[in-house]
């Protein structure tokens, strides 16, 4: 039996970084970008009006100037191309350049405009309104990677002109249920079957950290079974068994995979709960075997599957970052292994879920938080720091 740490570092040294892949700009929502981008042109390319209203040289203003003559108008994507000589203005719209000559927006609501032009009415507005060029990037401006695409990473994309990127190839992932007790979703099971959530919250957890999930047939508790399932996940990156790594009679997939060539890295991890956990490599596939314990499974894929799904994405991979909060009540001692545990955070309180055995997927559901109890820890008392990963 190995540490966590020790077991996570076995897991990050099954698979490194995926090739990458071109796709449009359309596709790359929470894609990872494969390959720096860098600006061409600044954005705006001109400085362009911030309000409605005239565009003068803030120099008449200087000069005392109250009445200028309109000889034209810019408008957003029809530049007024000819200069502008004091005393002349333009009228201009939000977002139109500014012509040669100007740069002061008069609002339109500090003006009076009749026979050709205008006089001020008002205060002259000391903001001049303007978007200088290059005010939100300048040519050379580079967008790093890697790095998770956000929406308004994707909006930055298109105004650098980018319409097509480098991105990491999605990580494709087997889900195994293992197990004659379990049916899909929207069977029928005897009164000693289960449905088999575990693979669907995991296809959910793996999606969401970018990889592509694929839900397979469930194997049965029979070698033959075991090895045909395992046969449709031969172009997979990874494989996920969940249930059947424990030691009963029953458990057969460290076995079924060994006669498949399993380089087994481990088993047992000292941890609860999700000890029965085991890692190796199975041809060119990495494989891990999930305990079949609903929130062990949840708790495993948190702790160990999401990193390495991270780190062949190419984003820095390790243990999950940990947060502190107090405890919302006590807590009693922590036993030899570490113990992960369904928590809520409210308020910047941790409450945690006492009954650590238990398997009750409406415990998980309402939890945002593993609390995290380091081993042989003593009792905590309400109040006491308590280390914590969001899920």
């Amino acid at each position: 039996m190995i540490s966590v740490h020790e077991a996570l570092d076995h897991i990050l040294a099954l698979r490194g970084r995926l090739p990458s892949e071109e796709i449009p700009l359309q596709q790359a929502q929470g894609r990872v970008l494969a390959q720096a981008v860098t600006a061409t042109r600044d954005q705006p390319p001109f400085t362009a009006a911030a309000m409605d209203g005239y565009a003068i040289a803030a120099s008449d203003l200087a000069a005392g100037m109250q009445t200028w003559q309109v000889i034209g108008l810019s408008a957003a994507g029809h530049r007024f191309s000819n200069p502008v000589a004091a005393g002349q203005t333009t009228r201009i719209f939000t977002g139109a350049p500014m012509p040669q000559g100007t740069d002061h927006v008069l609002i339109q609501e500090n003006v009076r405009a009749e026979d050709g032009k205008i006089t001020l009415i008002a205060g002259p507005n000391d903001a001049a309104y303007l978007r200088p060029a290059g005010s939100d990037f300048t040519e050379g401006y580079t967008l790093s990677a890697p790095r998770r695409l956000s929406t308004q990473d994707i909006a930055l994309l298109a105004a650098m002109n980018v319409p097509r990127l480098k991105v990491t190839r999605r990580p494709t992932v087997a889900l195994i249920a293992t197990g004659d007790e379990l049916v899909q979703p929207g069977d029928f099971p005897r009164d000693d079957q289960i449905i088999a959530s575990n693979s669907y919250g995991l296809a959910a957890m793996l999606q969401k950290s970018g990889a592509e999930a694929r839900i397979l047939p469930i194997a049965r508790d029979r070698m033959g079974s075991l090895a045909e399932v395992f046969a449709l996940s031969r172009d997979v990156d990874l494989v996920l068994t969940i249930g059947g790594a424990s030691v009963g009679d029953y458990d057969l997939v460290a076995q079924a995979a060994a006669e498949l060539g399993l380089q087994q890295s481990f088993y047992k991890v000292a941890m609860r709960p999700g000890k029965p956990l085991m890692a190796g490599r199975m041809g060119g596939r990495a494989m891990i075997g999930l305990p079949g314990n609903p929130v062990s499974a949840m708790v495993c894929g948190e702790i160990f599957v999401v990193p390495l799904i991270e780190k062949m994405l190419g984003l820095p991979a390790g243990p999950r970052a940990y947060r502190t909060a107090p405890l919302a009540h006590d807590l009693p001692a922590n036993g030899t292994r570490e113990h992960y545990m369904r928590a809520t955070l409210v308020d910047g309180a941790l409450h945690v879920a006492q009954r650590q055995d238990s398997s009750l997927l409406s415990v998980l559901s309402v939890a945002n938080a593993l609390a995290i109890a380091p081993i042989n820890a003593p009792a905590m008392p309400k109040g006491s720091e308590m280390r914590y990963i969001t899920i």
